[in-house]
């Protein structure tokens, strides 16, 4: 054996020859071996796919677990879902506050110019419980992508939705015919804190808008109902036309507003239980809760003006309906 074949332990065992050996799979036999499916890009590290799915859980878990500025608060300015809410500026905060809405912090920058409206917002706030807390004017400017908080914010909480059963069970309590108004698919929070408003003023029972694709109860829509919100309940459907169809199942008149409608608003009957259905801003009433509708109301103009605003529609629409059950 050639070279240091001699040397004691240099002798190979049969078997253990280097190379191709019969049955063997070769010196890369694990190299020839399967390696089960393919992982899904997310689960690779090096992918862009998992990259990404990485960054979104990240940013869902940053947004459940926001880090406040030194007074509490968030740093921000965006809401989350079912999360507090900041109103920002001098006006929209003493509106708020004159509405009474429910709020749960003022924060007020340090070094903020005094002015009626700041004195008159701290008042309020104090004769209403609300916490005032002074904070850096820094964190406020993190808030508003324009900086324009005017240094004072006031933090309102996510509003509590009923459940369109309790709309029913709060039109049997009261032992009158029932008024309810659907809107379908509002999507200016104004809008709905206006109906909310009329509802209000005009003996309605309650709200009821989409879980998706609808405005929410915001403090924009607070501020719109002035303070109507905190006394008439809005319920959030999972599925509206189902909803509709289970309150006419009920006994109640389904009823939506276009200005193409198939009745004049002089003479349609709102004595027996009703519910008002709104559509949206632009396209009207959609397709399916068109179809649900009893009767389709138009409202008389005399001008030229070929529609109105949706919640200037809705006032019109309970007013009537309000004035005609007063008088019988």
């Amino acid at each position: 054996m050639a070279g240091n074949s001699q040397r004691r332990g240099a002798i190979r065992k049969g078997g253990t020859k280097k190379g191709a050996v019969v049955g063997s799979g070769g010196k890369r036999r694990r190299g020839l071996e399967g390696r089960g499916a393919t992982p899904p890009a997310e689960a690779r590290t090096k992918h862009p796919a998992h990259k990404r799915a990485a960054a979104a859980a990240k940013a869902k878990a940053a947004q459940q677990n926001r880090p406040t500025g030194k007074a509490g608060v968030p740093r921000v300015g965006r809401k989350a879902d079912d999360g507090p809410e900041l109103v920002l500026g001098r006006n929209p905060v003493l509106e708020c506050l004159r509405a009474e809405v429910p709020a749960t912090a003022l924060y007020v920058a340090v070094g903020t110019e005094n002015d009626d409206r700041l004195t008159e917002s701290v008042q309020r706030a104090a004769d209403l419980g609300i916490s005032i807390l002074e904070v850096p004017r820094t964190d406020l400017d993190r808030l508003s992508a324009n900086g324009m908080h005017q240094g004072l914010a006031l933090q309102v909480p996510p509003y509590r939705y009923a459940h369109p059963d309790d709309l029913m069970d709060r039109v049997k309590t009261s032992g009158e015919p029932g008024l309810l108004v659907a809107l379908d698919n509002i999507s200016d929070p104004r809008n709905l804190g206006a109906v909310i408003r009329s509802v209000a003023a005009f003996g309605g029972h309650g709200v009821v808008i989409p879980q998706r694709r609808s405005a929410s109860v915001t403090a924009v829509a607070w501020r719109t109902s002035a303070g109507a919100a905190a006394r008439l309940p809005v319920a959030r459907a999972t599925n509206l036309t189902r909803t509709l169809k289970d309150w006419a199942n009920q006994g109640f008149q389904i009823v939506g507003l276009d200005a193409g409608g198939d009745t004049d608003l002089d003479d349609f009957d709102g004595s027996t239980p009703t519910v008002v259905v709104v559509g949206s801003e632009g396209k009207g009433l959609s397709r399916l809760v068109r179809e649900n509708c009893d009767a389709i109301l138009s409202i008389p103009m005399a001008g030229p003006v070929e529609s109105l605003n949706a919640s200037v529609a809705a006032g019109v629409v309970l007013a009537d309906i309000a004035r005609r059950r007063r008088h019988g």
